[in-house]
């Protein structure tokens, strides 16, 4: 069993050696292992944080193009409603001038028409006036002895402008 038992020696020497290794390791090693390891959480904590903040901006981008979106939706919404209104507004202004311009070409030819009119009558009353030159030229150039003839010759003539 002496060789399942250790001595005191062995014992002695081995805790003396743990304790040298454990101060030299809590002295030289130790301090470097745990900065590196606190370092290293910090980095991962600061990681952490930046994927946060960039996580955030996303979302803050995100909303503000989806805003900028609503904003060109709204934006297009009022060029169409204008460029409607527009249209309208321009169709409604032709057909108002055509209207007017119409109604002017109607009152120039009615005054046309008038002229027309009156020019035609002052040239029938003329022909008239003519007519009735001739005929009383032919009335006097006839026999004025016979009052028969006379009233013969009227009347025919009055029934020759009838028929005309």
């Amino acid at each position: 069993m002496d060789l399942v038992t250790p001595g005191f020696g062995l014992i002695f020497w081995q805790t003396i050696t743990f304790l040298v290794v454990l101060f030299l390791l809590s002295r030289y090693a130790w301090k470097p292992i745990t900065q590196a390891l606190k370092d290293r959480e910090h980095s991962i904590e600061e990681a952490l944080h930046k994927a946060e903040q960039a996580k955030e901006e996303m979302r803050q981008l995100q909303a503000n193009n989806e805003q900028l979106l609503d904003d060109a939706r709204l934006e297009r919404e009022k060029m169409l409603k204008s460029a409607q209104q527009a249209a309208i507004e321009t169709r409604e202004e032709a057909k108002r001038k055509a209207q007017e311009e119409v109604g002017k070409m109607i009152e120039e030819a009615r005054r046309t028409i008038e002229t027309e009119k009156e020019s035609a009558l002052v040239s029938i009353r003329q022909q008239i006036a003519m007519l009735s030159i001739d005929i009383a030229e032919k009335v006097l150039q006839r026999e004025l002895s016979d009052a028969n003839a006379q009233k013969k010759m009227v009347s025919d003539l009055i029934n020759d402008l009838k028929i005309n």
